[in-house]
């Protein structure tokens, strides 16, 4: 049977309408209407999920992983509705949403996988020492426990593994937190279908009707509303520096601050060591056109900067990534904001002195292409706009003198996600002093590849010092993101009868 949207807020296991509406802004077929919530809506959903955490807080590791799986199973069942809805909403291809779907459905299954086995609890045990002098020890136990009722909001560019039931909310489930998401306006139905998905995974599987909600909403006060709410202990948030810089504020402005895990973006450099560029330039270039393109360059991996030394081979470069970007044609992006905004950034970099431009950009509506420009070393440490990220497939070649130059921009970095290095074995002298300095401006350091696509794995890291995300000591990707959710409680002389039994 096909899923028709109905345009309400799912909250405490009741699909609720509000007064205040908005209309969505598909790309194939026409808006619909959608409740908008407000303060009222936040309160409902913070309150239940309080009273939720009083029972999901404490169950097993084993009952979460059952209703994780079940989420996954239901998300599946609904896999044709889901693409059909996505597609039409932001305009990506159903290729990428059936593979989205699967990254969604493959996080929630890894995460359940992951608590079963324990580890991540960091169990710790120091046993009463009765008879040490001068002072006898106590019993000590030190385990991770969830932390209470998570604030998620929805991504505008992975409307499934980043948004309901994406990363941010499965590790929080997993942890055991009841979950409150702020659905993304630009596709309001997807998210709603995925909350009917875990809707029927807390039916069957005897959750609390509060351990999930879904509010749909445009407004800011929504997002205020929720990231203040006394009852809510931590956000977890994906999107742009200035909107999540905003809510990272309000959180730290409470009377009780409470922790902000938000990605924020990235301009993703990459470093053309001189061998690996002499080798493979024009590899490298055309590489590095379908990176800089994929998606329409709406991923926060994107490789927007390629820094490498100047001359005949950067020539060789700049030319196979040109040619390779001259069959580009327009493509939609997510919503008409998004593409407004990638006009406005091109139009600002193409302005700055110094900017040679090597593929200039065409833009109609909610469509873009891409632009590429190419720029000094001196012009760029001379222009902090150039540093600035335009979400879209927009490129910089940064051109310099030598490896100490390279090494002075490496130096300049701000907090990045990725930061690659582009070399063969005779570049390894030199890319030596480049990894001390890297690693501390990203979450995650390549070599070879690009950075575009972020693997979900034990091992992942996605996150940066700031402004790339707002705790560099965080993962919004892979299994350690569950850690953000718990905090470490001790238990000192406690029977066992009382201990936590997960």
């Amino acid at each position: 049977m096909t899923y028709e949207p109905h345009g309400k807020h799912l909250i405490a296991g009741d699909w609720v309408q509000s007064a205040a509406t908005f209309t969505s802004q598909p790309v194939t077929v026409e808006g619909l209407t959608f409740s908008s919530g407000g303060k009222a809506e936040v309160d409902r959903a913070a309150q239940a999920a309080e009273e939720a955490f009083l029972t999901y807080g404490w169950t097993t590791r084993d009952t979460r992983a059952t209703f994780l799986d079940t989420i996954a199973d239901e998300i599946e069942a609904r896999g044709e509705d889901i693409t059909r809805l996505g597609t039409a909403e932001t305009g990506l291809p159903e290729a990428r949403l059936q593979g989205e779907r699967g990254r969604t459905t493959g996080q929630l299954r890894l995460f359940a996988d992951h608590i079963r086995k324990g580890d991540y609890l960091d169990r710790r045990h120091d046993e009463a020492l009765p008879d040490r002098a001068p002072l006898p020890r106590p019993d000590l136990k030190m385990v991770q426990r969830p932390i209470g009722p998570v604030a998620v909001f929805g991504a505008s560019n992975f409307p499934l593994a980043f948004s309901t039931a994406g990363g941010d909310t499965a590790s929080a489930l997993a942890a055991g937190c009841p979950v409150v998401v702020k659905g993304h306006p630009a596709h309001p139905a997807t998210g709603e279908i995925v909350a009917d998905a875990i809707h029927a995974a807390i039916q069957k599987c005897g959750m609390p009707a509060g351990t999930f909600s879904l509010i749909q909403g445009t407004s800011h006060e929504l997002g205020g509303a929720l990231v203040q709410h006394p009852l809510v202990q931590a956000v977890g948030f994906t999107g742009s520096l200035g909107a999540g810089r905003a809510l990272y504020d309000l959180c730290a402005a409470r009377p009780t601050p409470i922790p902000f895990f938000g990605e924020l973006g990235s301009i993703n450099p990459v470093f053309l060591m001189p061998a690996a560029l002499s080798a493979r330039a024009a590899d490298l270039g055309e590489g590095w056109a379908g990176s800089l393109t994929m998606g329409v360059g709406q991923f926060c991996t994107n490789p927007g900067i390629v820094i490498a030394p100047k001359g005949d081979d950067l020539d060789v470069f700049a030319k196979a990534a040109t040619d390779a970007l001259s069959g580009v044609g327009e493509a939609v992006m997510l919503t008409e904001g998004i593409a407004a905004a990638y006009r406005s950034g091109v139009k600002e970099v193409s302005q700055v002195g110094g900017v040679e431009e090597l593929v200039a950009s065409t833009c109609s509506g909610r469509n873009a292409a891409p632009a590429v420009y190419r720029v000094s070393a001196e012009d760029w440490l001379g222009n902090e706009k150039l540093a600035e990220e335009v979400f879209g497939p927009l490129g910089i070649i940064v051109e310099v003198s030598d490896t100490d130059q390279m090494m002075q921009l490496a130096r300049d970095l701000r907090g990045q996600l990725t930061v690659t290095l582009q070399m063969d074995d005779a570049d390894t002298d030199i890319a030596k002093p480049f990894v001390p300095v890297l690693e501390r401006k990203a979450g995650r350091v390549l070599v070879n590849g690009f950075p575009t696509g972020v693997e979900v794995a034990d091992a992942m890291v996605h996150g940066g010092p700031y402004p790339a995300s707002t705790n560099f000591g965080a993962t919004s990707v892979g299994t350690l993101a569950i850690r953000r959710y718990l905090r470490p409680v001790c238990y000192q002389n406690m029977p066992d009868a009382l201990m936590p039994t997960d």
